[in-house]
């Protein structure tokens, strides 16, 4: 049986008078279609909730204070749910509704990732149910956030081995040139490798009510693709967009799934934990991972950004701020800024113990 995982964008819940359903109604209509015609799991990660409640409290201007953010959610994500239960209900021939809300600490902790999977995989089992996954933004600080849910839906995606990944906004696709900027921009129409060059075209737009453009779809698409599912960026106001996304006749983007999977370790290491901080490298340290595959030793680091703990993920940066790799630490951020540039043999000396040779061993360290 196909897992699909289906990103609706805030563009698609809000019009210009605030909250607007009927976008997501032909949508919902869709699912149900083609969930019973193709046998599909379908999980869908739903943008909307601060706009359903900026829409419920007559706010014009997405708020900017946390405690107002947060309330605003918990709000707008009530009526959010109702909305697609009633939906369901509605036209889905007795489908139902699943609420999984998240942070993104939920996904950094590895026991806490594999009970989600459990559960949004006992929800496909019982046949009739629709998970429905949004970040949970009344509880969620800077520190827990996705960021945005088009990285959530990549991420969810690759944690629950989907085979596709469809986001859907206001957009038809990638184009050679913003096209709201460029009338003569062509839309890209397939990708098979999600490259700096690739993400290189993407310009940022932005609402009132949403977070992201397609600077972040860019990047779901590559975490997506790296996880070996096909990704598809589609604009869902397009009327029996799903089904023409299936069919393949859509007017949409389409990446293709990396030949080289990465195994769900590397995948959780790279995409399934928020990181913490970065390391900048030598020219020496960075062909030695990328051409030796090798292990990160200090001596090759130039210096530290951020504040974490010993088992925090962290950015690898080469000398022109590009990153590299990223991996699981084995010491803080304070011990690293004492023993970076130094041999391993000298660490003992430095801090008074010498955990590991390794500042970050290659098991536990994956190349961007």
């Amino acid at each position: 049986m196909q897992t699909v995982v289906i990103k609706v964008g805030t563009t698609l819940l809000t019009g210009e008078r605030g909250f607007d359903g009927q976008i997501v109604e032909g949508l919902v209509k869709e699912i149900a279609t083609l969930k019973k015609e193709r046998d599909l799991n379908v999980l869908i990660v739903s943008s909307g909730a601060i706009g359903c409640g900026m829409h419920t409290l007559k706010l014009t201007e997405r708020p900017k204070v946390l405690p107002l953010k947060q309330a605003t959610a918990a709000i707008g994500q009530a009526r959010l749910m109702h909305f697609y239960q009633v939906l369901f209900e509605s036209y889905g021939n007795g489908l139902q509704t699943a609420q999984v809300l998240l942070t993104s600490s939920d996904l950094d902790d590895r026991q806490r990732y594999l009970n989600i999977r459990n559960t949004i995989h006992t929800l496909f089992s019982l046949k009739t149910v629709v998970p429905i996954v949004n970040e949970n933004d009344s509880v969620a600080t800077d520190e827990l956030r996705f960021g945005d849910n088009d990285t959530l839906s990549a991420r969810v995606a690759s944690k629950i081995d989907a085979d596709m990944l469809v986001i859907l906004s206001d957009i038809d696709g990638l184009y050679d040139r913003n096209p709201s900027r460029h009338k003569d921009a062509k839309l890209i129409e397939s990708v098979q490798l999600v490259d700096d060059s690739i993400e290189a075209l993407a310009e940022d737009t932005g609402v009132a009510t949403s977070v992201g453009g397609m600077k972040t779809k860019l990047h779901a698409a590559r975490i997506a693709c790296s996880s070996g599912l096909i990704t598809v960026i589609a604009n869902g106001h397009t009327p029996g967009i799903l089904r023409s996304v299936f069919d393949g006749t859509a007017r949409c983007t389409r990446f293709g799934a990396s030949s080289a999977v990465m195994p769900h370790r590397k995948r959780w290491i790279a995409f399934g934990r928020s990181t913490r901080g970065a390391l900048d490298i030598d020219d020496g340290a960075r062909n030695a991972l990328l051409k030796q595959g090798r292990s990160l030793l200090a001596a090759g680091i130039t210096g530290v950004t951020g504040s974490f703990d010993m088992g925090a993920s962290v950015r690898i940066r080469d000398g022109s701020g590009k990153d590299v790799a990223c991996g699981l630490v084995n010491y803080s951020s304070g011990d690293i800024a004492r023993i970076k540039g130094c041999k391993s043999s000298e660490i003992h000396a430095i801090l008074g113990r010498k955990d590991f040779d390794e500042v970050i061993h290659r098991d536990n360290l994956v190349l961007l």
